[in-house]
């Protein structure tokens, strides 16, 4: 029985590569996630094969964001892979028209609240509106709800929060910023362990180089898979 929750990044420079991590984790792990840092490489490509082929799911983080029209088009486009998962920035008129690109799939339209990767000083920085990041982020995922998302992408610590929106129900969470205890945080600012995340009431935890950094990927995968049904992972929402 696969545990779907645990999505491995394929963060690797070409599908030859994303490819050798896949058969080196072999059935431990069912669901991977391609980005744009491997889209130039064969990523469209792999996910074909990695989902005909080997039976797995796929997460294609596009990150899309564009006029509502270009949005429609670039998703429908994408709809034709057959692929499970899609992101776009949260925006409603993004959010709105990516399900309408997506209108008759089975493709998941998830909305990006704010990246893992900043904090307040970034938001600053991007003049974002003032506030709290943890209220930032419930409120632009409640609006994604509104405007039609099947889930969110956010950090593990504002997962709870989401969770408990009235709007969340039914809807995933998906979260990266996730870090075993004791692993290089890399770029990633607002973090939890993948047994705090699923806590949380997170569906989904994405994990990258913590996996395919490790002497022995597989080894690390199983790892977390273990620590994501353990007492300490035990959540009201199950």
């Amino acid at each position: 029985m696969h545990d779907d929750r645990l999505i491995v990044a394929l963060d690797v420079p070409h599908a030859v590569a994303g490819l050798a991590l896949a058969q080196q984790l072999g059935p431990a792990v069912n669901f991977y996630k391609i980005g744009l840092g491997l889209l130039t490489g064969g990523g469209l490509a792999l996910a074909q094969e990695l989902k005909g082929e080997h039976g797995k799911r796929i997460f294609l983080d596009m990150k899309l964001f564009d006029i509502g029209a270009t949005v429609e088009a670039a998703v429908r486009g994408l709809a034709q892979f057959d692929l499970d998962f899609l992101t776009v920035h949260g925006d409603p008129h993004v959010v709105r028209a990516a399900k309408e690109g997506a209108a008759g799939s089975d493709l998941k339209i998830l909305a990006v609240t704010i990246l893992t990767s900043l904090d307040r000083q970034d938001l600053d920085d991007a003049l974002i509106t003032p506030g709290e990041i943890p209220d930032l982020v419930t409120t632009r995922a409640a609006r994604a709800f509104e405007a039609g998302a099947d889930g969110v992408i956010a950090s593990p610590q504002e997962a709870a929060r989401i969770r408990a929106l009235s709007e969340a129900d039914g809807r995933l969470i998906v979260t990266p910023g996730v870090r075993p205890a004791g692993t290089d945080l890399g770029d990633q600012k607002r973090i939890a362990t993948p047994a705090q995340a699923v806590a949380n009431g997170v569906d989904h935890i994405v994990v990258g180089r913590p996996i395919h950094k490790a002497p022995s990927p597989k080894a690390a995968a199983e790892a977390i898979l273990a620590e994501m049904v353990s007492p300490q992972a035990q959540t009201p929402n199950t």
